[in-house]
């Protein structure tokens, strides 16, 4: 097996997507453009990827940085190295600068970093008709090719040059068969060619694609993997083909859970993405089913148990909601590693908040304006309305009443809050950790409580009321 070195060109300014981000940096599906095609390269087990950055390159670099050091992120490890052109003078001019990286020895891939769904499958293919000694072109037939390299054949339909759409005749742009801007050559070979490179042309940049007519030169075969999938070489150049190659990934991906028998009410509302903030691959894992309501974002790693239902427009991350539960509408969970957790049969929602550290046993039920963070609720208990539950454990059939509250946080330090089995919590309650309220113990509504409750008792701690008869309110005044 000839040894797998992958260039990976992200060095442009990306003009037409007027922003300060990087354009390889712009996401797609909640993870960065370059570090899509860095997953993909992964996949191929590659000795070392060269990255060439150019435009916003210490942010690029940092990216790529990033990524190396999270665990899991790539399926297989590699060398990155990260070169800088500068000025950017080509395609052609981007490779020279990975040439010091690459080995005599092995065989020269070369991706684009704004071409973010180029699959494994396919460069494994093209990886292939290189078979170590050729010039293997990825190409794709296009009903509209403006803008693309021209694929020109000679009469036996061998590969004899690639021109540029500016430079192209009418004849040459009337050709359908497009260069995808990928290709695998031995890189003793393009070393020697693109140290012949000419800036003699419309755009005075130097070409990778000028290889193609040395290699006809001198009698290397030159071959192209054709593919019928536009989609794998689409880039992005502006905002609106970023957001058409969101819509276009996300359908593939709802398509992939439908044919897993998962139902989504539309799949043109749906969104699985990586996790921004912490890095995590995005994977959603259905059993039998599962049903999905419109406009529902997925991020991180979540499960759904047999037969859970999500409602509109819920937000999850980095969650495992067991089998039976019920998820209703405009409901946000935002787990982190290792997640929240929904118990089987569990009713959350709507307009609920379940944040990092939330564990809801059984039965629980969390309701309407519900925040809970850093709590375990054991089996069948509730807070179904406007309540907030944070660094408490929470014992079974709990009932945690309206607007109750625990104080967690003292300025300082967090506290925890204990409500052991059939508490019962009146509405408007303050619970002023670190309390613990034993089981059977009933809260009285109203009440700030500082100090432990017994269980069985009965704790109410508010002002005595006081009637006023005949007390009348005070009278607006006339303003002259």
């Amino acid at each position: 097996m000839t040894a797998l070195d992958i260039v990976v060109m992200a060095a442009g300014k990306g003009t037409r997507m007027k922003s300060r981000i990087p354009k390889v940096l712009q996401r797609l599906a909640g993870r960065a453009l370059l570090l899509h095609v860095l997953g993909q390269a992964a996949r191929l087990a590659p000795r070392r990827v060269v990255v060439v950055t150019g435009h916003g390159a210490p942010e690029v670099e940092a990216a790529c940085a990033r990524a190396m050091s999270l665990e899991g992120y790539f399926d297989h490890h590699f060398e990155l190295h990260c070169v800088r052109q500068e000025p950017q003078l080509g395609t052609g001019h981007a490779v020279q600068q990975a040439v010091p990286m690459l080995a005599d020895d092995g065989l020269a891939l070369v991706l684009s970093g704004d071409v973010p769904l180029t699959q494994a499958d396919t460069l494994r293919a093209l990886v292939a008709a290189a078979q170590g000694e050729r010039l293997a072109l990825l190409t794709v037939k296009l009903p509209d090719p403006t803008g693309y390299g021209r694929i020109v054949r000679a009469g036996d339909g061998s590969v004899q040059r690639i021109v540029e759409h500016k430079d192209a005749n009418a004849a040459e742009r009337a050709l359908s068969e497009v260069y995808s801007g990928i290709m695998a050559v031995p890189a003793r070979l393009l070393k020697g060619w693109l140290a012949l490179l000419s800036n003699d042309n419309a755009q005075g940049e130097y070409y990778l694609t000028d290889v193609v007519a040395m290699a006809v030169r001198e009698g290397v075969p030159v071959v192209a993997h054709c593919i019928d999938d536009a989609l794998q070489v689409a880039g992005v150049n502006s905002p609106a083909q970023l957001a058409a190659l969101e819509r276009a990934h996300q359908a593939r991906q709802a398509q992939a859970l439908m044919e897993q028998g998962v139902r989504l009410a539309d799949p043109a509302r749906f969104d699985l993405r990586d996790d921004a903030r912490d890095g995590t691959r995005a994977e959603l894992r259905c059993a039998q089913d599962v049903e999905i309501d419109v406009g529902c974002i997925f991020t991180g790693r979540v499960e759904l148990g047999e037969g859970v239902q999500i409602g509109a427009h819920c937000h999850i991350s980095n969650a495992r909601i067991a089998a039976g539960a019920v998820i209703h509408p405009y409901t946000h969970i935002a787990g982190e590693q290792p997640g929240v957790e929904v118990g089987p049969a569990a009713s959350v929602g709507p307009f609920a908040r379940l944040r990092p550290g939330a564990q809801l046993g059984p039965q629980v039920h969390i309701g309407n304006f519900v925040e809970v963070k850093n709590s375990t609720l054991a089996e069948g208990a509730k807070a179904n309305h406007l309540a907030y539950l944070g660094d408490a454990s929470v014992g079974a059939r709990v009932n945690y009443g309206a607007g109750s509250i625990t104080a967690n946080y003292d300025g300082a330090n967090k506290h925890r809050t204990v409500l052991e089995a059939d508490v019962h919590v009146g509405s408007n309650c303050v619970l002023v950790a670190p309390v613990t309220v034993g089981a059977g113990a009933t809260v009285g509504g109203g009440s700030t409580i500082t100090k432990d409750v017994p269980a069985g008792a009965l704790s109410v701690a508010r002002g005595k009321q006081v009637n006023i008869p005949g007390w009348q309110r005070p009278a607006k005044q006339d303003k002259a």
